[in-house]
């Protein structure tokens, strides 16, 4: 049996993308086929054609949308390395930005103007992201931090993303919170915007703010520990042995210091605001997650958050009486990533600059 599937790169992860007429509409049939074809039950997915790690171990099952409001429909799925699992609780808005542009391609959305608007909703959370892909160009112009290469251009917008999950901006009604982890307190903020996240202080877990990613690897079973009370606490898992590592996406955050990327690149403490080193599943994020970039950006409207006062004004053209826009760039393993946030009486949106290519259309031998 063969099915077609699309292999893309979005923003800082790999995605197989399929059209949902190609595969099985049953859930467990579906994970079944994805399963088999990442051979995701082997650490390194040599029998399949997962990449081996979290952020190339990805999926997108994609439709045209029966509801008027959006173009497409995409379902995400966080295939596991190592277990014949996939995880479908959240989003991943690096894999939206790959959907934006497959979608423009394969159901000839673009109408000859400069950039084409492909309005998505995600099945796994509900969540509304628009998306502004390149279609005069439409080639690999724009690179972002944390990959050498380019790819098109695709600006996304996470339209109203608060409470995506647990309903609540702020799921357990305060900024910042303590937990007790084996005989250690550390002062945690759990958020939720785009995704569920746990962001642990640097300083309260006795790690440097702009950690590499071995010194980030050391302290994966302290955060796995973490992230399983703080589901508890936001109301995402009933109990710690029920927790799922996927969901609240966890990490540690502190001020802007001095420090080198995981390419070699040197990024000055001048140049962001807020310093982020985020797990994807249970390994260092080699950037971070789009949703979890939602999600910190957002939680800067606190200013007694672990984030502590973060981000700048936009320029005064950009806002008005009724419209508060703010600038927050993070620091990653990877480079910075540059947010801006609108805030009005209807709601919020957090845009965000990526890009996508396509890498392969391949057919896929399943068993």
């Amino acid at each position: 049996m063969q099915t077609p599937a699309t292999l893309m790169r979005g923003g800082t992860s790999k995605c197989w993308i399929f059209d949902s007429r190609d595969v099985p509409a049953d859930r467990a049939a579906l994970t079944a086929l994805l399963v088999d074809t990442f051979g995701a039950e082997d650490p390194r997915q040599l029998d399949g054609v997962g990449g081996g790690t979290s952020v190339t171990s990805k999926a997108a099952i994609v439709s045209r949308s029966a509801d008027p409001a959006f173009d497409i429909d995409y379902l995400f799925a966080q295939v596991a390395v190592g277990e014949s699992v996939v995880e479908w609780g959240s989003n991943c808005g690096n894999c939206a930005t790959a959907v934006a542009l497959w979608a423009v391609d394969t159901f000839d959305l673009a109408h000859g103007a400069p950039s084409t608007e492909v309005r998505m909703r995600n099945l796994n959370t509900g969540a509304e992201v628009n998306a502004r892909v390149d279609t005069e160009e439409h080639e690999a112009t724009v690179s972002v931090p944390g990959v050498r290469g380019a790819g098109t251009a695709v600006d996304l917008a996470f339209i109203n993303p608060v409470g995506s999950t647990t309903g609540s901006l702020w799921p357990t009604g305060n900024h910042r919170d303590e937990l007790t982890v084996d005989g250690l307190t550390v002062a945690v903020s759990m958020a939720d915007a785009g995704a569920p996240v746990a962001l642990v202080e640097a300083d309260s877990l006795g790690v440097s703010a702009a950690a590499t990613e071995e010194q980030v690897r050391q302290y994966v079973p302290m955060l796995r520990k973490i992230r399983a009370r703080t589901a508890v606490a936001m109301g995402i898992a009933p109990s710690i042995d029920e927790a799922f590592d996927a969901i609240p996406k966890v990490g540690i955050v502190g001020p802007p210091v001095d420090y080198v990327t995981s390419l070699g690149e040197p990024v000055s403490a001048n140049d962001y605001d807020v310093s982020v080193r985020m797990l994807s599943m249970n390994n260092p994020h080699p950037t971070i997650g789009l949703t979890s970039a939602v999600a910190i950006a957002l939680a800067t409207t606190a200013t007694d958050s672990v984030l502590g006062p973060v981000g700048q004004p936009a320029d005064a053209a950009s806002s008005t009486s009724a419209l508060d826009v703010r600038v927050i760039t993070i620091g990653t393993l990877g480079g910075t990533l540059r947010c801006e946030v609108e805030i009005s009486a209807d709601g919020s949106r957090v845009l965000l600059r990526r890009a996508a290519r396509r890498l392969a259309d391949s057919q896929l031998y399943v068993r």
